[in-house]
């Protein structure tokens, strides 16, 4: 991650969805400034759960989430629980919404790349992005990288779906 200092955090939450929500009312509740990174962790092994990052460039700021964080019970320790979170908040991701060109996503939040499913070149700058309003970038190498894939109409969607529908929900 691009940012200095870097928290995890252990929960028992079992979703990403229920991560995303936890991640964000955490931020609204600290006012965490726009440059902060959050990003989810999916730990694997005897108790499968999804762990929480943050980081920001301000040690100071990270101490106070630390506190705080620690006060409500979790376990907060230092750096991520992996090299591979899935980023939730960070700069721009406020403003990805609606249909974007490539190259606006590029230049209005902290994504380094987008790549396409099933394709090895990277989309073009004025490829459509309809983003539902959900766009949620890897770390992947030190890059923040967008998983997309073709949708109609010649647009690209990203890969995760905001509201997936759970394995067998209808049985």
């Amino acid at each position: 991650m691009n940012p200095r200092h870097v928290i995890g955090v252990d929960t028992e939450v079992k979703t990403l969805r229920e991560a995303d929500h936890l991640l964000q009312a955490v931020a609204t509740e600290l006012a965490l400034p726009e440059g902060t990174f959050g990003c989810t962790h999916l730990v694997r092994g005897d108790r499968p759960r999804v762990a929480l990052s943050f980081a920001t460039t301000s040690h100071a700021l990270l101490e106070t989430v630390r506190e705080r964080l620690t006060a409500q019970g979790y376990e907060v320790s230092q750096g991520a629980p992996d090299a591979m979170g899935r980023a939730v908040l960070y700069p721009g991701a406020v403003d990805l919404t609606g249909t974007l060109t490539v190259a606006e996503l590029l230049s209005h939040s902290a994504i380094d790349r987008v790549v396409v499913l099933g394709t090895a070149d990277p989309p073009p700058p004025d490829q459509r992005l309809v983003t539902r309003d959900h766009v949620r970038p890897e770390w992947r190498e030190g890059r923040l990288v967008l998983a997309a894939m073709p949708a109609a109409g010649g647009t690209l969607v990203p890969f995760e779906v905001p509201d997936p529908t759970p394995c067998c929900a209808d049985h």
